[in-house]
């Protein structure tokens, strides 16, 4: 894999020359504008210790359901409010218990962050292959064209062929904005999660 082929299909990905130039091309799985972070740490967000511990059944059902609830980018921060004082109504303020209930919300969404990054360096490298691909179609169709009797009828495949991919490798480049922000959005709604869950706890 060429640099100049990797290089040439992450600034294609993302359109612009500045966002390029804003992009790490030392590192052809990550092809987006946004800085990679492998890995989230939950003692950044999370200002209190997390211990190992265990609650009644009927406690942990509610923190499952209720980190499950957070876990779904469709319920909204404002929606979350009430079904976090609703559950420190019924359970109390504890931060033992609120730290549960944090990290239970923290493992679900930082699963789901680690997959849309495997997903996302894997949609990188299909399209640094495509790239490959057009340009070696390109690279063909030139040296045909300079041959002493083009073959035409194989000029003619290889041009439709370049057509289908160009098409496949634009339309999938159009969702790259929205596919860097996700892990981006996840990020942030952990840390507005644990804030709401420290206002719950009374800070």
């Amino acid at each position: 894999m060429s640099a100049r082929a990797i290089s040439g299909a992450l600034a294609l990905v993302l359109g612009l020359a500045t966002a390029a130039g804003a992009a790490d091309f030392s590192d052809p799985t990550w092809p987006c504008i946004q800085r990679k972070v492998e890995r989230l740490s939950p003692g950044i967000m999370w200002p209190y210790p997390i211990e190992e511990q265990s609650f009644d059944a009927e406690t942990e059902a509610a923190v499952q359901d209720l980190a499950g609830r957070m876990a779904l980018r469709r319920v909204t921060l404002e929606e979350l409010n009430p079904l976090v004082a609703a559950f420190t109504a019924a359970h109390g303020r504890d931060r033992a218990l609120l730290g549960h209930l944090f990290m239970a919300a923290f493992d679900t969404l930082a699963a789901q962050r680690q997959a849309i990054m495997a997903g996302i360096a894997d949609y990188s490298l299909s399209q640094i292959a495509l790239a490959e691909r057009i340009d070696a179609t390109r690279s063909e169709m030139t040296r045909l064209m300079d041959a002493e009797t083009p073959d035409y009828d194989r000029v003619d495949a290889l041009e439709e062929q370049l057509a289908w991919d160009e098409r496949i490798y634009t339309d999938r480049a159009k969702s790259l904005t929205y596919v860097c922000e996700t892990p981006v959005i996840l990020e942030k709604r952990l840390f507005a999660i644990a804030q709401m869950l420290v206002q719950a706890a009374g800070e």
